[in-house]
């Protein structure tokens, strides 16, 4: 039977076979050890991982499994055609079904070439490590899922109804509001559950720190890079009794042995969750009780038990696990002997660890020798953290598993404890930030409003990794687009005005528990300026009291809303919910202080910050200037100081005149960009045009834009009448950022957009601005913009109807044929007004030959055509010299250099141009020419008279062919010929 329809059927683990594996050896002497059958189980255990794991590679493996002959032509076709479409994930389940079809062959081949691969693919890398670490071992954790006792039958229906509690208990979701009326929302957890990503590791705080300060789409691809190469995904349902286990549990192995730990466990084990405040670890812990109760994952364990650390501070005396369990689930009575038979089919989860009041040390050595910090029995009672501690270290019922959920600040407590697997909550990746719009709104219509403003702004988008974030601005924005007293156009265009809402909304709801809400603000502002400038985002009850302000407020209500208390078990500390909105609170009190002081002093030393740890706070004084964003907060606040306003707005004059005569460095640019951000902020129009309103030239080429950066420049250049040239040159602002620049791109007379990933769409909206009868674009840049023939026909249109465009580079796409004869009918229209046309490496070949021709006939305008890097071929070049031979073509200056041409064309290239009376440069290099084209070629320099420049480099001449063609040179003054 042939190696492709070979689907083995393997035996049952009882007939598995061993192997005597060093886990010191390499992974190949490994893999040769390994019988089918063990790698069989290896692949399947492995399986969801190694699916991550591929998609960096998955091409190359697939390759390797064609070249082995074990994948046909077709099949190899189907895994790189997905990986084309960026669909690599599907590619990687694609090639993994097809092996495991494939049989054992498949299967060998495929673990040699991720051998090979692992050191550019860490995620491979870190699994083949895992094995070697594990050896035989290996093939123990496999069958782990294997042989768990059956319930007995007289608890089949305290199990129904355990799990009947549970799916009523853990079913419904509550949401809390800022509103006094309705403080909270009930919701099904089904209906407003959004999947969250989870990695399988604790990342390093810095890594952490870095995620929170970073900013838009720099944060989205940075979390996804991080993905892609290091990150490993797991499921909750992977948390326990999967291969993400293995090495966890081999560490508690070995831990127990320096130890002399005396657990007999072989099948239970304790996983930790991590993550910051509101990214959604008790949701999730709720959706994984709701999802046992329903029987969508962990079937091996026959009983689930969650307990909240907070609910577990109010009990003030010793218990035992039993009584523990009966006073949140009373319903088990004196049945739960029966359950300590069996503890592998038993789940605890505790979630919340940085809420206990207790202590729990698990590097305490008197746990393991002194009877009163010992915990071994369910019936004895002791203190709840040594119940929680003898479970985790596996003490108290052995075989048990464990779930543990708590906030990084107290990570630390655990780092000494038995874990199996470690990982953490990122939150919200890709899609799954709009997901939660769509939950959060009924109304879809109203979700895709408030998710497209969300994705338009840099700032908010970021925001969205974490739900509570999200939740934020579920409620600011909400209203605008669902409230019928509200209009449209009062949605906060500016970062500053959907903050000041944001705030308004609290003091709206909670203005009444406090006294002086100006006074408390402006002692909390205080305190956010300093922690802006030292980069300090977590607070002590000492930070509060040397502000004047009491612990105590933040209990409640409306200054709860604004700093968030952490109760760790060391120490209490406040966080702002997210840095932004410390950042808004620390500008806010520049307009609240009675004396403004030296405000322009302290905004210039900001300013002056090379690392931008000021840059969010500067855009809300510059906003907070606006009447617009200052109105909200006026009617709980009072006014602001007039005086301060002045000085902040001669202030942001000051910067933007000073920096647009300095903004030739990428650090010079950055900062002439964060004024234009002040600029959007201030909503100022009368200060554009003070500042702006003369400049020519705007360039920032080379620095990476993002949508909202493009809204700024819009709003900018829209109040300037003098700009003459934009230079976005490698500033990959795409189609998206195209958009936002759209409504002033006709008044452009230079657009400089290279390498920017426009595509298709984005020459659509070029090709509106072009149509537009005020246009004043006259020189249009386009290379490198993964253009297709798509576009050709908007763009034909455009060129056929436009006055003013003269110079189009549309270099470095692909075009192809198609596209440029859609192009030569809009050059054959009389109208048509383009001069010069690059269309180097743009993928054409002799098809588009006789349409360029053509359209080289009849236009009277173009007079520099670049062609080079195609494959015109001679025949190609045959039809265009038919067209260069008549007296109406105005070609000045041909670039056919990369073409494939070769002694064939020579002769028909010089009898054309022997009577052109225009051509002044004509670039042939790196072409196949040989000798024999030295006579045409010498023909064709002499009788072309208005000839300036020839190029002739990187051809097959021989040192004598390029002699004769160099003492051409003396034939005419100036005659330059590059050979």
């Amino acid at each position: 039977m042939a190696e492709g329809s070979n689907r083995e059927e393997y035996p049952t683990a009882s007939s598995k076979m061993r192997m005597d594996t060093d886990p010191n050896s390499t992974i190949p002497q490994f893999l040769t050890k390994c019988d089918d059958y063990q790698l069989f189980k290896l692949t399947k255990f492995y399986r969801d991982r190694l699916e991550q794991a591929m998609e960096g590679g998955v091409d190359g493996v697939s390759l390797t499994l064609t070249y082995e002959r074990i994948f046909t032509g077709q099949e190899h076709g189907k895994v790189t055609e997905l990986v084309d479409k960026g669909n690599r994930a599907d590619s990687s389940k694609l090639l993994l079904n097809l092996v495991m079809e494939k049989g054992s062959r498949a299967r060998r081949v495929m673990w040699e070439s991720f051998v090979r691969m692992r050191h550019g693919v860490p995620k491979l890398d870190k699994i083949l490590k895992e094995i070697q670490e594990l050896g035989s071992d290996a093939f123990d954790d496999m069958n782990m899922t294997q042989g768990l006792s059956e319930l007995p039958s007289h608890l089949e229906d305290l199990q129904q109804k355990h799990k009947e509690t549970l799916r009523v208990q853990a079913g419904t979701l509550r949401v809390n509001t800022i509103l006094i009326k309705e403080k909270v929302k009930i919701f099904q957890l089904v209906d407003r559950y959004a999947e969250l990503t989870v990695i399988s590791t604790v990342r390093d705080r810095t890594l952490v720190e870095h995620e929170l300060l970073a900013r838009g789409r720099d944060h989205e691809e940075w979390r996804e890079k991080h993905l892609r190469k290091k990150l490993e995904k797991i499921r909750t349902d992977q948390l326990f009794q999967s291969s993400f286990s293995q090495t966890g549990g081999l560490l508690q192995k070995i831990r127990r042995v320096f130890h002399q730990s005396h657990s007999t466990s072989s099948s239970g084990s304790s996983a930790a969750v991590s993550g910051v405040p509101g990214v959604g670890k008790t949701t999730m812990v709720q959706k994984i009780v709701y999802d046992w109760a329903t029987g969508k994952i962990y079937p091996h364990f026959q009983f689930v038990f969650s307990f909240k650390f907070r609910d577990l501070n109010t009990i003030n005396c010793r218990i035992n696990l039993r009584n523990l369990i009966l006073f949140f689930y009373p319903y088990f009575g004196n049945i739960l002997g029966e359950l300590w038979k069996n503890p592998e089919g038993l789940l605890f989860i505790f979630d919340g660890l940085d809420e206990f009041k207790d202590s729990i040390d698990f590097a305490d050595n008197r746990r393991n020798t002194e009877p009163q910090y010992m915990c071994t029995d369910p019936e004895f009672r002791c203190k709840v953290s040594d119940i929680v501690y003898s479970l985790i270290q596996h003490k108290l019922l052995p075989g048990c598993s464990v779930l543990v959920t708590s906030r990084p600040t107290a990570l630390q407590l655990l780092e000494k404890a038995d874990i199996s697997v470690w990982a953490e909550i990122l939150g919200f990746v890709g899609d799954e930030r709009k997901e939660y719009f769509n939950k959060f709104f009924e109304d879809q219509t109203v979700a895709a409003a408030v998710f497209k403003h969300v994705e338009e702004n840099e700032i908010l988008y970021t925001m969205c990794y974490n739900p509570s974030y999200c939740w934020i601005l579920g409620l600011s924005l909400g209203p605008f687009f669902t409230q019928r007293d509200r209009k449209r156009q009062q949605v906060p265009k500016t970062i500053t005005q959907l903050y000041s809402y944001y705030i308004y909304n609290i003091l709206k709801n909670h203005g009444r528990e406090i006294e002086n809400p100006r006074d408390v603000l402006l002692k909390l502002g205080e305190m956010a300026y300093t922690g802006v400038s030292k980069k300090k985002i977590v607070f002590r009850n000492e930070d509060l009291i040397e502000y004047n302000l009491q612990p105590s407020q933040f209990l409640s209500g409306f200054l709860m809303e604004l700093l968030e208390r952490d109760d760790s078990a060391q120490s209490v500390v406040y966080t702002f919910p997210h840095l932004t909105i410390q950042e808004f609170v620390a500008a806010l009190t520049q307009f609240l202080t009675p004396d403004p002081g030296e405000i322009g002093k302290l905004l210039s030393e900001a300013h002056s910050e090379k690392d931008g740890r000021f840059e969010i706070f500067l855009r809300f004084v510059a906003g907070l200037s606006s009447p617009q964003s200052a109105r909200p907060l006026v009617e709980f606040l009072g006014p602001f100081l007039h005086q301060t306003t002045c000085r902040v707005i001669d202030w942001v004059k000051e910067k933007v005149e000073g920096q647009i005569g300095d903004s030739q460095t990428e650090t010079g640019k950055r900062k002439l960009l964060n004024t234009f951000h002040y600029l959007f902020e201030s909503q100022n129009k009368a200060l554009v045009r003070y500042t702006v309103g003369s400049v020519k030239t705007l360039s920032f080429c080379g620095l990476r834009l993002t949508p909202i950066d493009c809204a700024v420049l819009s709003h900018v250049i829209g109040l300037c009448d003098t700009i003459k040239h934009l230079d976005l040159w490698e500033c990959y602002i795409q189609c998206e950022g195209l958009q936002r620049l759209g409504p002033i791109l006709h008044k452009c007379q230079e657009l400089s957009l290279h390498l920017n990933n426009v595509g298709d769409s984005g020459v659509k909206l070029l090709s509106a601005a072009l149509r537009n009868p005020e246009c004043k674009i006259w020189k249009l840049h386009l290379l490198g913009n993964a253009l297709t023939d798509s576009c050709a026909e908007d763009l034909a249109s455009a060129l056929s109807t436009n006055r003013s465009l003269i110079d189009l580079d549309l270099g470095e796409n692909k075009l192809g044929d198609s596209g440029v004869k859609l192009l030569s009918v809009a050059l054959r229209n009389p109208d048509c007004k383009i001069q010069k046309l690059v269309l180097s490496r743009t993928a054409l070949t002799d098809s588009c030959a006789e349409d360029l021709a053509s359209a080289l006939r009849t236009n009277r305008s173009l007079i520099d055509l670049n062609l080079g890097n195609n494959k015109l071929g001679d025949s190609g070049v045959k039809l265009l010299s038919v067209a260069l031979r008549n007296p109406d073509c105005k070609i000045q200056e041909l670039r056919l250099c990369w073409n494939a041409l070769t002694d064939s064309c020579a002769e028909d290239l010089a009898s054309a141009l022997s009577t052109n009376q225009t051509l002044r440069i004509l670039n042939l290099e790196t072409n196949s020419f040989t000798d024999q084209s030295v006579p045409a070629l010498r023909r064709l320099i002499l009788t072309c008279r208005s000839l300036e420049e020839i190029w002739l480099w990187g051809n097959q001449f021989s040192p004598n062919g390029k002699r004769q063609l160099e003492l051409l040179r003396e034939s005419r003054p100036g005659l330059s010929v590059k050979v």
